[in-house]
């Protein structure tokens, strides 16, 4: 049985990567991606803990966190359709005269 510190290990450094990923990166798709991949993390945390503590509520909030993940994709994409129509590129730094 593998210990549930690996799980967690595996965990950080996902989220450190999807970090470094919204942090560095300018492509919209590549920020929803970054997203993701701290949502996956968050995930694996939740899953380990309910491994190690042997009861299904880490488990049971993967599943709503899974939802809440797809629900983020289907808007973010929306955001992102929009993005390329009105400055025919995804960059997030170009939208600055959508601000007030």
């Amino acid at each position: 049985m593998v210990p549930a510190e690996y799980y967690l290990l595996l965990s950080a450094a996902m989220f450190c990567i999807g970090l470094f990923g919204i942090l560095t990166r300018r492509n919209a798709l590549l920020f929803l991606m970054s997203v993701e991949l701290m949502l996956n993390a968050a995930s694996i945390n939740l899953v380990a803990f309910s491994l190690q503590w042997g009861n299904l509520t880490g488990q049971v909030f993967t599943l709503f966190l899974m939802a809440l993940a797809a629900a983020e994709v289907a808007i973010g994409i929306g955001i992102i359709l929009v993005l390329y129509r009105n400055f025919a590129d995804i960059d997030v730094t170009k939208p600055t005269t959508m601000r007030w």
